[in-house]
């Protein structure tokens, strides 16, 4: 609390004169760095990441790897679809304020797979905002945010047409087979509407070694409608999105478990319906939007018995992994944005009601219950200042507030509340050099965690009566350069989260961890000529949990060390060509930690993925396109897996990435 309270006088200081100061003169906005601009904070100035609409035609990405193969400060576990869950800074998006065109997407159910399927055919773009995230980003925001904005018709309607529709076509070797995807989309005077579907259908993909990869077809299909009225003053949009992936799955994705090829079927799914109300008539005191929601996620496994782990109680052999994992959930926000000489204030409510049920296929013993359900209730306000002021500081600060209530399968409740502040400041030099400063404390709540680890819990497994909500603190600090057609930025991250939830196996609880922490420094840096376009990131983070190197176990906390990227885009208008190339490279990481725990040495590697496109005048609006992921065949496997040593009973072999992939696509606009 202590800690809160500088931060929360800053933020209480900060909103009460912003509001108080209607007279004062009009911000100087410069043209070339600010990092406040249009209300929103500049998500790459203070470290994080953003993935433009330019650069997801550029990347088309596959799968959500390919997403993110520019950005060294996010790392993906391999494998299928499902298992690819994202990292930021070394910490698990479920320690994020995930949300999908507003919606919050829940924790993931478990460390091999998780719950949330992000289709990145259906993605416009991403914000990941990394530490000190806003107070309007969301609840639990305890790392940071991450953003995600489907495609909608205004995205692809051409200038004078009521309607149209995009198809999409592509077909890849190594396993990558053919996926396909069609949009329609129009207006009719106040209506408006868009309509997509997406599928794939492949099979195994080989390594850079040649060693079939089990499990790890691509399946994933998904549809997405939004249906808009504009009436005098607003907009109503309707939105329902469904994405799953069904085939047969090794039982742990992230892992090729004693390498035997087993697989079993395995189906994961996500739906959510919105609907959402703007204003199309802003005034300075009254820009609105509300917005509820449903959603519901699931991961369904049938029964199957192995013999691979053996029961602490007995020594003997026990069914290992057979569960249904189930979250519903119903939420809502109100907000309104205040204008103001210096900037906006963007205030309101948000609440949020999630049902979790984990059902137990497997006869662990009779003292299993074969179903755990339990819930959290949250209700939250908040207040959140961006500020431009004409001295040369620039002021992003807000507070919120958050109840929480937690009810767990033994019908066991705990209830708390508490306050998050954020505030971070820039000064600017000139035109060309700016620094800044951020600070964040965020109440998280009461952590669920990987939920999904219920499944092989006994009738006796209960919640620590001394369980506390979990909470962050964020430091970050940075310069940021620019010119006319270049850019650079350095910040300095220190991320710390504590009280996470636990399922203390041996204490039969589910109880607090103590702390985890990434801290570290990213840089970034681009260039931009008439045709020509290159950048560049590296990050190095060091992770730990209770001040010990945090091993790569697949969790929360991942050690990922160094990682870079740097990328190059050309264009041919001559020859309506487009060239371009990633390279993905992350260097050795070992530790005597990971030597003790019998987990191999994280080698270095080198990725290149390569493409063309070319879209002539012939092909009337149609575009094809050749591509060259991991061009050098390098065997590799992300930073989010890893290898164990030989073990007595246990063979753990990480997922190893795709080798060489070709695909050839076409893309059409009627």
């Amino acid at each position: 609390m202590k800690r809160l309270l500088p931060l929360a006088g800053v933020s209480t200081l900060a909103l009460m004169t912003a509001a108080l100061a209607q007279d004062a003169s009009n911000p100087i906005v410069l043209d070339q760095i600010t990092l406040v601009a249009d209300g929103q904070e500049n998500i790459e100035s203070t470290g994080g990441a953003v993935v433009t609409p330019e650069d997801i035609e550029v990347l088309q990405p596959n799968n959500v790897s390919e997403l993110f193969a520019r950005e060294s400060a996010v790392s993906v576990s391999g494998g299928a679809g499902p298992s690819k869950r994202i990292h930021v800074f070394g910490i698990e998006q479920s320690k994020l304020a995930v949300t999908v065109d507003g919606v919050p997407q829940g924790p993931s159910s478990w460390h091999h797979t998780g719950s949330n399927i992000i289709d990145p055919a259906f993605i416009r773009a991403v914000e990941v905002e990394a530490g000190a995230a806003a107070a309007d980003a969301g609840f639990a925001a305890g790392a940071g945010a991450v953003r995600y904005e489907t495609v909608s018709a205004k995205d692809l309607l051409e200038d004078g047409k009521a309607h149209g529709a995009r198809a999409s076509l592509s077909y890849g070797g190594n396993g990558q087979g053919i996926s396909g995807s069609l949009a329609g989309y129009g207006v009719y005077g106040n209506f408006d509407w868009f309509v997509m579907l997406h599928a794939q259908d492949g099979d195994n993909y080989d390594a850079g070694n040649g060693r079939e990869m089990p499990g790890t077809a691509p399946a994933a299909k998904g549809a997405l409608v939004k249906l808009g009225y504009e009436m005098e003053g607003g907009r109503i949009e309707l939105a329902y999105d469904k994405s799953e992936d069904d085939a047969d799955r090794v039982i742990k994705m992230n892992m090729d478990l004693n390498r035997d090829g087993a697989v079993f079927p395995l189906k994961v799914e996500n739906e959510t319906l919105s609907l959402t109300y703007t204003s199309t008539a802003p005034t300075e005191m009254w820009d609105p939007e509300a917005k509820l929601y449903l959603g519901s996620s699931s991961y369904w496994r049938p029964n199957y018995v192995t013999g691979d782990l053996l029961d602490p109680a007995n020594g003997s052999a026990r069914p290992n992994g057979d569960m249904v994992l189930d979250r519903d959930t119903f939420g809502g926000v109100l907000q309104n944005t205040f204008s103001i000489a210096q900037g906006t204030i963007t205030a309101g409510v948000d609440f949020s009601d999630n049902d979790y049920s984990v059902n137990n296929y497997g006869d662990h013993s009779t003292a299993q219950p074969r179903i755990h359900n339990f819930s959290t209730r949250q209700v939250g306000t908040f207040a959140q200042g961006r500020f431009e002021f004409a001295n040369g500081f620039d002021l992003s600060t807000g507070l919120r507030y958050d109840h929480q209530r937690f009810e767990d399968w033994n019908n066991d409740r705990f209830s708390s509340g508490g306050g998050s502040a954020n505030a971070t400041l820039s000064y600017r030099f000139n035109d060309m050099i700016e620094v800044f400063a951020g600070a964040s404390h965020t109440w998280m709540g009461y952590d669920v965690g990987e939920y999904g680890l219920l499944h092989a819990r006994n009738a006796d497994f209960a919640t620590d009566p001394d369980f506390e909500p979990a909470t962050a603190k964020n430091y970050k600090i940075g310069v940021n350069a620019s010119g006319a057609n270049w850019k650079a930025g350095l910040t300095f991250f220190d991320t710390r989260l504590d009280k996470l939830a636990e399922y203390d196996v041996e204490a039969g609880l589910l109880t607090n961890g103590g702390e985890g922490r990434s801290k570290g420094f990213t840089l970034n840096a681009g260039y931009e000529w008439t045709n020509t376009r290159i950048g560049a990131s590296y990050t190095k983070a060091d992770v730990t949990t209770d001040g010990d190197f945090a091993l790569p176990g697949g969790g929360t906390f991942m050690p990922i060390g160094d990682m870079a990227s740097v990328y190059i885009d050309h264009v041919m208008p001559q020859y309506d060509l487009k060239l371009g190339a990633t390279l993905e490279w992350a260097g050795e990481l070992s530790d005597e930690a990971m030597e003790a725990a019998f987990y191999k040495p994280h080698d270095s590697y080198s990725v290149v993925n390569a493409y063309a496109e070319w879209s002539p005048a012939q092909l009337q609006g149609g575009m094809l396109r050749l591509g060259v992921d991991n061009l050098f065949d390098e065997t590799y496997y992300e930073r989010t897996s890893y290898v164990i040593r030989a073990v007595p009973g246990r063979d753990i072999q990480p997922a190893y990435a795709p080798g060489r992939t070709l695909s050839i696509s076409f893309t059409k606009s009627f």
